[in-house]
């Protein structure tokens, strides 16, 4: 029976309420045999065997990028959940390595627990796609971002990189954000000044799983260009809609990608710029990147990921019960 603990944990000091307090509080009235937290916090006065899952260290790496009190919170008690959790989780070898570097911890406490994907990306129809674009850019080819528009997600060199392909190319193609436009951060505001290409920019704000994933699917391609990442679930999300990707030679990014995206400085303006002229104006290009995203794609899926969690989980409570 599924049972709920107040109060509702949206910043820090209600965090620190519902794990520290309310969460103690529980464990001594249901005595459960283990606790998993799919968030990068536990409980730290507990006794009850926990496992935490931090899926990446972006707080650590780029706090200038986050609200200082919550920086500093996830800083904090990811480092505490980190060294005193049985097991920790993270969705990628790149952010396990990292984990066990900044926090001190053995890495046969850890396990990778990849990211999966919805069932509900997948292409669509040529007339399916038309009459996306109908409905979000006037029938405009457009390439797609999903994501935040935080600094460390870099759509400010992204927007420079499509300021400039068009000013190589001519035509119609827009650039389309699934973003919320009121989210935008000096980074972002400075390029769109610099570069007078705002008609050419559509954000969509939240959309529907369903609507992301038919807009995802009508895309020419996908700039996924961050700074950092942990793991990149829209990259994944495009080759299984069979639209190639374009992203970072930097963090998790390669890993994830594998040979089935073209993998560019995100600091380079000019290396994005060039991988959208390989992708836009090379249909053999795009085709090959296609071809292995949906090969690559099929390394990440939720049924997975449920089975790795699970194991992990085995693992802990193996171990309690030869104490």
């Amino acid at each position: 029976m599924p049972v709920v603990i107040y109060p509702q944990a949206r910043h820090p000091w209600l965090w620190y309420t519902w794990f520290e307090i309310s969460l103690h509080h529980a464990f001594k009235k249901y005595k459960p045999d283990l606790f998993f937290s799919p968030e990068s916090f536990i409980c730290s006065k507990a006794t009850v065997p926990q496992v935490a899952v931090i899926h990446d260290l972006n707080f650590e790496h780029f706090p200038q990028y986050m609200p200082t009190q919550v920086a500093r919170y996830y800083s904090k008690w990811s480092r505490i959940a980190a060294q005193n959790a049985q097991r920790i989780g993270t969705v990628s070898e790149f952010s396990r390595k990292d984990i066990v570097s900044t926090y001190e911890i053995n890495i046969e406490k850890t396990d990778v627990l990849y990211n999966g994907i919805h069932d509900m990306y997948k292409p669509l129809s040529v007339a399916e796609q038309e009459q996306v674009r109908n409905q979000y850019t006037a029938g405009s080819r457009y390439i797609i971002y999903t994501g935040s528009l935080h600094q460390r997600k870099n759509t400010a060199n992204m927007v420079r990189a499509f300021a400039q392909y068009k000013k190589q190319y001519s035509g119609e193609l827009k650039f389309v954000l699934v973003s919320d436009r009121s989210k935008m951060e000096a980074d972002l505001q400075l390029a769109l000044s610099e570069t007078g290409i705002e008609s050419d920019l559509i954000f969509t704000g939240r959309l529907s799983a369903k609507a992301l994933a038919q807009l995802t699917a009508s895309a020419e391609a996908m700039m996924y260009v961050s700074f950092f990442e942990g793991f990149g679930i829209p990259m994944i999300e495009a080759m299984r809609c069979g639209v190639p990707v374009i992203t970072s030679n930097v963090s998790c990014l390669p890993e994830i990608a594998g040979n089935a995206a073209l993998c560019v400085d995100p600091h380079s303006v000019n290396a994005i710029t060039v991988a959208l002229e390989q992708v836009l104006q090379h249909q053999e290009v795009a085709e090959q990147l296609k071809q292995k995203g949906k090969i690559r794609q099929q390394d990440f899926s939720w049924d997975k990921t449920a089975e790795l969690t699970w194991q992990s989980l085995q693992l802990v409570l193996a171990e309690k019960s030869k104490g």
